[in-house]
């Protein structure tokens, strides 16, 4: 039989044990969403400026055709 003092402690270390769990868990969310809000502010302009900066320099060349320059 277990000491009843050692029952208590070992329910004791259990229950801060599922406490650090459970923290651990709310930082691993936090941190996965932070991962997908960076992506979502910085790759997915990136990848919208991979499009807009040749249009952009097509309509710039035709502007400056136009003026013949």
């Amino acid at each position: 039989m277990i000491d009843p003092e050692l029952a208590a402690k070992l329910d004791e270390i259990g229950v801060k044990a599922d406490r650090a769990y459970q923290s651990a868990e709310k930082v691993r969310t936090y941190l996965f969403w932070t991962g997908i809000v960076t992506i979502a502010l910085i790759v997915l302009p990136l990848i919208a400026l991979a499009f807009a900066i040749p249009q952009f320099i097509n309509s710039y060349e035709t502007t400056l055709n136009g003026i013949n320059y």
